[in-house]
Order: C-alpha cells, then sequence, then structure tokens
C-alpha cells in the first residue's frame, strides 16, 4: 500500500482528459455517421429507380389512332419535375415485374391496357351513360426497404395525378371545341379523368417485418460476430495468462504462455470461424424456429449467416489486435455507427447524401442486408444482391486478414511484445 486514496485519481487531469476526448469524439461522429444521413432521405435522394409501364392498347378516336398511354410515360419520362429525384425507367410489364422481384425498383406506374378506351369512353357520340372511370395503378416495393417504396409511391402518385388534371384539360377542351353534349357523369370526370390505385408490386409473407426482417436479421448476424470478437479476444488473453478474469468477486488469473501477436490473432480467428456455426445456427433457431419469421433456403440461409458472423467477427478481431482497448470504439463505429445507416435498408442509397453512399460501397453492413434480402425476399437470386454479398464478404476478409495479421506481424518485429498480467502489478505514481 502507498497510502494513496484511491478516488484521488479522480484529481488526475490526463484521466479526464483521455476519457473527454475519446467519449467526445465517439459521441459526435455517432451523431454524425448514425443520425445525418436519415435527417432528409427525400431532400438528398437522386435517381430513385422507379419503374413506368405503358401498356394501352390504344383505341381509334375521331377516326385517328391514339395511344394516350405512350403519350403519359412519354410525359412524365422527359418532365424535369422531380428535379432529378427520380429515375423513370420505360419497360415493359414483365420487366418491371421482374425487376420489382430483385429490389432493383422501389416502385412503378402503370398504364392499362384499356386506358386509351376508357378516356374515349368520356367523350364524343361513343360516351357511355355509366362511364368507366381510367385507371393509373402504382405499384409499391416494400421489400426494397419502406422510406424508399414510399418516396416512389409519393412521386409515382404525384406523376399520375398531374397528368391525370393535364389530360383533364385537353378532354374538356376538345369537348368544348366539338360542342359535343356529354353525359353528366362524363362531365364531372373530364376535369381528373384517372383514378390512381396502390398495389403492392412484391407481397411479402406476413412475418416478413414489412420488408425489415432482413435488415434486422442481417443486424443481429454483424452484432454477434462483433460482440463475440470482443468475448474471444478476452477468452484468449486470459488463457494465455495476458490478462485477469473477473468473474464476480472472483479474480482469475492462469499462468503465462508467451505468444506473439500474431499467434493471438491467429487463436482468436480460429475460435471464431468455428464458434459461428454455433452461433449461425442459433440465430436462424431464435429467428425462425421460435419467433416464426418467414424463411425459405434454410441451408443456403444458415451458410450465409455462419459466413457473415466470422467475417464480422474477424474483421472486428483484427481491429482489436491492431488498436487494442480503443479498438473496440473503433469496431463500434465501424460496424454499427457507419454500417448501419449506409445498409439501404431503412433509407435507399440512392437518398443518403454523397459522403454516405460511398461508405455504403464497402461498408458491411450494405453487402450483408443485401445477401439476406435475395434470400428471404427474392428467391435467392444472385443479381438481387446474393452475388455481391459473397463477393463483398470474401473482399472484407482478406482485407481484414491482410490488415490485422500485417499489423501485429510488424509490432512483433519491432519487439513492441505485450506486456504479461504479472508486470501489472506495479502501481504507477498518481500524479495530481
Amino acid at each position: 500500500m502507498n497510502g494513496i486514496h484511491p478516488f484521488r485519481v479522480l484529481r488526475a487531469r490526463p484521466l479526464w482528459m483521455a476519457s473527454g476526448v475519446i467519449t467526445g469524439v465517439l459521441a459526435i461522429l455517432f451523431g454524425i455517421f448514425y443520425v445525418g444521413p436519415n435527417i432528409d432521405p427525400a431532400g438528398h435522394t437522386k435517381n430513385l429507380p422507379v419503374g413506368l409501364v405503358n401498356s394501352d392498347k390504344g383505341a381509334s378516336v375521331g377516326g385517328k389512332q391514339v395511344n394516350l398511354g405512350a403519350q403519359i410515360t412519354g410525359s412524365i419520362k422527359t418532365s424535369t419535375a422531380s428535379g432529378g429525384k427520380i429515375d423513370w425507367r420505360v419497360m415493359d410489364e414483365k420487366e418491371v415485374t421482374e425487376e420489382l422481384g430483385k429490389g432493383k425498383l422501389y416502385g412503378a406506374l402503370v398504364v392499362p391496357a384499356d386506358f386509351t378506351s376508357s378516356v374515349a369512353s368520356l367523350t364524343g357520340s361513343s360516351a357511355a351513360d355509366n362511364p368507366v372511370r381510367p385507371q393509373l395503378t402504382v405499384l409499391t416495393n416494400q421489400s426494397a426497404g419502406s422510406i424508399g417504396s414510399n418516396v416512389a409511391r409519393q412521386a409515382t402518385t404525384t406523376a399520375a395525378q398531374g397528368t391525370s388534371l393535364q389530360l383533364g384539360k385537353q378532354l374538356t377542351a376538345q369537348t368544348q371545341a366539338q360542342q359535343v353534349k356529354s353525359p353528366t357523369a362524363a362531365r364531372v370526370l373530364l376535369a381528373d379523368p384517372a383514378a390512381v390505385t396502390v398495389k403492392d408490386g412484391h407481397p411479402l409473407y406476413s412475418h416478413s417485418g414489412l420488408g425489415l426482417s432482413a435488415f434486422y436479421y442481417a443486424l443481429v448476424l454483424v452484432v454477434c460476430g462483433m460482440l463475440s470478437a470482443n468475448v474471444i479476444s478476452g477468452q484468449v488473453d486470459h488463457a494465455l495468462g495476458y490478462t485477469h478474469n473477473d468473474m464476480g468477486p472472483l479474480r482469475i488469473h492462469r499462468p503465462l504462455i508467451k505468444a506473439t501477436r500474431v499467434q493471438s490473432l491467429a487463436m482468436s480467428s480460429t475460435l471464431m470461424a468455428a464458434l459461428s456455426l454455433l452461433m449461425g445456427t442459433l440465430v436462424m433457431v431464435g429467428t425462425i424456429g421460435i419467433m416464426e419469421m418467414d424463411a425459405s433456403h434454410l441451408p443456403l440461409l444458415w451458410l450465409y449467416s455462419v459466413a457473415a458472423i466470422a467475417v464480422s467477427g474477424i474483421g472486428a478481431l483484427a481491429l482489436l489486435a491492431v488498436f487494442g482497448t480503443p479498438g473496440m470504439l473503433v469496431v463500434t463505429l465501424v460496424f454499427i455507427a457507419m454500417a448501419v445507416p449506409t445498409a439501404g435498408a431503412t433509407t435507399p442509397i440512392e437518398s443518403l447524401p454523397g459522403f454516405y453512399r460511398f461508405l455504403a460501397e464497402f461498408e458491411p453492413m450494405r453487402q450483408i442486408v443485401g445477401g439476406v434480402r435475395s434470400i428471404l425476399y427474392y428467391d435467392a437470386q444472385g443479381d438481387a444482391g446474393l452475388t455481391r454479398g459473397w463477393v463483398m464478404m470474401a473482399a472484407g476478409l482478406a482485407a481484414a486478414a491482410l490488415f490485422g495479421f500485417g499489423m501485429t506481424g510488424w509490432y512483433d518485429r519491432k519487439g513492441l511484445h505485450r506486456t504479461p498480467a504479472e508486470t501489472q502489478h506495479k502501481e504507477p505514481a498518481v500524479k495530481a
């Protein structure tokens, strides 16, 4: 005992300064990375892919063949009303169904086959006493993300309503010019002739979290990897005798077994790879077996889950090995603060500011979410995100191995060896 009261540590300025700087930087970075991208998704939206389908077969009006569907889709495609927020992609019904089924479209606007003939029934000598109101169909896609689907729905609905009003002006002017007396019901509809119907373009099962189950499932995989990395790293250090292990009031210490930093990282990574088999299995048991989450392609989902946990965990272990104690803060920033907002699951990538779009190209959550979403929602199609998920996980594993083993190998060559636990008994003087 040196006679110094433990609370005198609180008088040490370095303690306050170091703690203040670290926690302050963590707080501001979390605010910037976690909250910043989601403040104004609609305002940052650029080139959100939305389908535009003209199935209109046209009709003969006044002796001329007219196709109002082509006129409408052409007008929307060339319009600048969206300010570049929407990337209108003209395609047929089969293509739009396929693209919605791969998560490549956030919605679509469909002009039906009888649109022109329905409009013609409102005017002229062929006007019906009980006209059928022309329909424009807005397709949504919750599986691609709720915010993106809502932005697309708003854009397509606005475009459809604007088109209806513009068409109404033309029809009203045409009727007045021809001095044709239309039925009362038809005249009421002329000002705003088209009804807008909203449908789900890619329906999901009821236990799919309204299109968010893939995101939460992927988040569980990443969190399992990063938290397990912290546990495994500590357990390996304890097993080697480099650190104590506190179990409640008990402090357990093992004899020192000297190991290089590279050897420690290799042992930790081996444990992570092996235990990922257990964790991936139990995640599926919990989410699918107990909570009854809708899922298919279960063997593939299991393999992908195990790989995602292993890659996330080994990446976290590499950061812990290189940065030491601050490594967990770096892991939290990389795998949570910067990863979750750029995952493209809640806020679409097209609705993020430019810097966050750049982060989304390599942040782990985006890649893992894409693969899980493909398996759960899109029949495990490779070009629906699964291929990218596998490729980017392989690239991430390679990068983690190069960085982790490269840096720890350099530490070992420089003689920056780890301090055994028994040398930590010396109590440094506290500078007030």
